[in-house]
């Protein structure tokens, strides 16, 4: 496992080599370093402004250093409008994440921490988590968690509870004011929302077990969705508790 002193000497190493490198016109430290909540399982998060044209070359030899100079393993990819980053696995089970965006897109995203090292960064770019397609998403999952059930398909069933919870652990972070993606508010939500998800976990996947999970979902979804739409929770009550019935 790495160390924290190997993960501060793989940032150096790419900032410096940022530095060197003349099509990077900015970087940033993202994630948690750049909000001081850096801990001891923290990866290396960064995010570069490229020159103009040349991100897929950047990502090419950037991916190529990691690979040859820092020993990765591998690596997949996610696309976040202009930006592209490449995410990757070193031996010592240290993450480098790596984002490459055109110059002008050079900013922050979302309501993440963005520590500038050297560059003009451009005003920040504002994600919103919509509340209706969470609430959406939700009743779907529900639904198709009680079809699979009728199915037989228990797996399924499971994958579908564990959904809808999830989406209910958004939502009362997006209510409260805490990070909504990835449920990196979730452990700061407090005991009376925590509680009634807790009851929601399945413990086997016999249908009497999946079926009882998913009623305590639907309560807790119900519950939830009281807080914030409560017209909106009026409207779904009677066919979501037949749902779970």
């Amino acid at each position: 496992m790495f160390t924290v002193d190997r993960r501060q000497d793989v940032r150096m190493k790419l900032l410096a080599r940022a530095r060197a490198d003349e099509r990077i016109v900015g970087a940033a430290i993202t994630g948690s370093a750049a909000r001081g909540a850096e801990d001891r399982w923290s990866d290396v998060d960064l995010f570069f402004g490229v020159g103009d044209g040349e991100v897929a070359d950047a990502l090419r030899d950037w991916s190529a250093f990691v690979y040859r100079e820092l020993g990765a393993v591998h690596h997949f990819d996610l696309q976040a409008g202009a930006a592209s980053y490449r995410a990757f696995l070193l031996p010592d089970l240290l993450e480098i994440d790596l984002g490459f965006a055109p110059a002008a897109e050079f900013r922050p995203l979302g309501d993440g921490e963005f520590q500038v090292v050297f560059g003009d960064a451009a005003r920040r770019q504002s994600v919103s988590v919509d509340a209706g397609h969470l609430i959406g998403l939700a009743w779907h999952h529900v639904l198709h968690a009680r079809i699979s059930l009728e199915r037989g398909a228990v797996w399924q069933a499971e994958y579908w509870i564990s959904g809808v919870r999830d989406h209910v652990l958004a939502l009362a972070c997006l209510r409260l004011g805490l990070p909504a993606a990835h449920a990196k508010g979730a452990d700061q939500l407090p005991p009376e929302i925590t509680a009634p998800v807790l009851e929601t976990l399945v413990s086997g996947l016999d249908s009497g077990e999946l079926a009882r999970a998913l009623r305590a979902m639907t309560l807790a979804l119900l519950g939830e969705l009281r807080e914030t739409a409560p017209e909106l929770a009026a409207v779904l009550e009677q066919p979501l508790r037949e749902l779970a019935s």
